[in-house]
């Protein structure tokens, strides 16, 4: 009785998937159709619109009555759209490589597995390739919940000419990995801030091992895939990658480390449904400058979601500030408290609007 009532239960689930099947062929034909009236028009306006997908997931979230958690499915219909933009459009994206990054990572959560992606050795590679068009995106690291602001992303973002069009945020867990767990450890690998959020484990299990800064976590994995007595600081994907066995997991000093990404690009976002503005802003040298600055958020009633200070690459005792509201720059108050703000502040490069993170 009961591997019948099992056979019926997996007849219906069969069934099931064929109908999703079909539903999302025919989602797949309306994209292919939207993309050949776009080009019989000519039209110049973008395939990928991240103000419309984070409106679709919105909703899906908002409909989501389900066993399954909001976010999976999010997730699942992100990687149905990424499919389907790829149809209109195949869009290529840079990250910090090598493979096995939590840019990557970042980079793949936000545009799905349906696009394809450059690997660069450098941050400031990734901002020149989606400046040469060589890529449409770049996916770069901000900010993180242990470390605060990523300055190099900060001093691309200074000095490039490129707008923030999305944004991702990835929760970092990091593993100690090695060839051959059995031997002993004489140097580890990662990036430099891998080593800062796990200092406390790394001094308490390692304290006369040699930590040796990389460029990235996933290249201490592959170097480390070829090095006798040396393990890496690195992720789940890249000790699958590697081939590496995990000596150690979730290192990290603080529990519930999250590191938030960026998408760059050219183009401007609409407004949509929740959106965040970006800015960097040079004050004056003069009393009470940071306080007139702030001041106008506050009488238009702008709610301010981060600030940080950062100094202004090569120039001594300068700082820069980066500063998260909330809203989008064409909105009526957000665009008159920015004006107010940049004739109190020396400079003000707008980064960009675009839609909170809903992945």
């Amino acid at each position: 009785m009961k591997e019948k009532k099992l056979k019926n239960l997996r007849s219906e689930i069969d069934a099931l998937d064929q109908k999703i099947q079909l539903l999302i062929a025919s989602r797949a034909d309306l994209a292919a159709q939207v993309a050949k009236v776009k080009k019989e028009a000519n039209s110049q306006s973008a395939f990928y619109r991240p103000e419309r997908e984070a409106q679709v997931l919105s909703r899906v979230i908002e409909r989501n009555q389900s066993l399954l958690k909001d976010k999976d499915v999010a997730l699942i219909f992100r990687e149905i759209m990424s499919a389907c933009l790829a149809i209109e459009q195949p869009l290529k994206v840079a990250f910090l490589g090598p493979e096995g990054t939590f840019t990557q990572e970042a980079a793949l959560k936000h545009f799905g597995h349906g696009v394809s992606t450059l690997d660069c050795g450098t941050i400031d590679e990734i901002f020149h390739q989606v400046e040469t068009d060589n890529v449409h995106y770049g996916v770069v690291p901000i900010e993180n919940s242990s470390n605060g602001v990523i300055g190099t992303s900060l001093d691309m973002l200074y000095s490039h000419d490129l707008n923030i069009c999305g944004e991702v945020e990835i929760a970092v867990a990091h593993h100690l990995m090695m060839q051959d767990q059995s031997q002993e450890i004489n140097i580890i690998y990662a990036h430099q801030q891998a080593f800062d959020q796990c200092h406390r484990w790394l001094s308490n299990h390692y304290p006369h091992t040699e930590l040796r800064p990389v460029a990235s976590n996933a290249l201490a994995a592959r170097m480390v895939k070829d090095e006798p007595n040396a393990a890496a600081i690195a992720s789940k994907a890249a000790l699958n990658l590697y081939g590496l066995q995990r000596v150690a997991k979730n290192i990290e000093d603080r529990a519930g480390n999250v590191t938030r990404f960026i998408a760059i690009g050219k183009d401007e976002v609409p407004p949509g449904v929740e959106d965040k503005t970006s800015l960097l802003v040079v004050t004056k040298h003069e009393p009470g400058a940071l306080f007139d600055l702030l001041e106008p958020f506050k009488s238009h009633k702008i709610n301010m979601l981060q600030l940080a200070r950062h100094p202004i690459p090569g120039v001594k005792w300068e700082y820069l500030f980066f500063i998260d509201i909330e809203g989008h720059q064409h909105d009526k108050n957000l665009r008159k408290a920015i004006s107010e703000v940049e004739k109190q502040a020396l400079k003000l490069n707008i980064l960009g609007s675009y839609p909170v993170a809903i992945l």
